[in-house]
């Protein structure tokens, strides 16, 4: 049992050693708790696409990505790279002002409605950032495998042995079990991330109804 439920079941006792909560001490500390929950769901998306940008620069100075050199002068990428930033700060923004709201609500209805826009914005945010790879995956296969010298010499001995669908199976499978691996990683990182303050946030819904009972 949480220190809240402890509290509000001395606030319920008729005959108390300590002095009686009302019912605003209550929604403060829910408020306070959320209010730190949404934070921090704000500073560690911020941390994440930091960690990102970081992991991409670092590829790019070790000359891991030569085989795709010339990628980001590419216009559909700069496109999808462009819409990708702008939704994300997008995200952030809803976040922020999440935030900014939880911390200037006087009522535990706005306070409740607040919650759930920022658990709605954070599987919308999950969701994107999926959605963003398996779009940037399909987009860059192709270009890699025309780019890299080694597949190019792959797929023209397929062409002519005549195994072309063989080669591009064979490519489509390793891609999709990749596809499969770096979604699962990110399902379990967000999980263990965003899932946890998200059921604690949860929590603290349930907790403001009993409340308006």
């Amino acid at each position: 049992m949480d220190e809240l439920e402890l509290l509000k079941k001395d606030w319920k006792k008729e005959d108390k050693v300590y002095p009686k909560l009302s019912y605003n001490d209550i929604y403060n500390m829910v408020l306070s708790k959320s209010s730190s929950i949404v934070k921090w769901i704000f500073i560690i998306s911020i941390l994440e696409f930091v960690f990102w940008v970081f992991i991409s620069f670092g590829l790019k100075a070790s000359g891991f990505n030569l085989e795709v050199d010339g990628m980001e002068s590419n216009f559909g990428f700069i496109a999808i790279s462009i819409f990708s930033y702008a939704i994300l700060a997008y995200f952030f923004y809803r976040f922020y002002i999440n935030y900014k709201t939880i911390n200037t609500t006087d009522n535990a209805k706005m306070l409740m409605e607040t919650i759930l826009k920022t658990r709605r914005t954070v599987k919308q945010y999950v969701f994107f950032n999926l959605l963003v790879l398996v779009v940037g995956v399909a987009y860059m296969m192709p270009y890699a495998i025309k780019s890299d010298e080694s597949s190019r010499a792959l797929l023209e001995t397929a062409q002519a042995n005549g195994e072309l669908f063989k080669y591009y199976a064979g490519i489509a499978i390793v891609t999709l079990i990749g596809l499969v691996i770096a979604i699962s990683v990110l399902l379990l990182f967000y999980w263990l991330i965003y899932g946890i303050l998200l059921k604690r946030l949860n929590r603290n819904y349930f907790e403001l109804k009993k409340l308006e009972v």
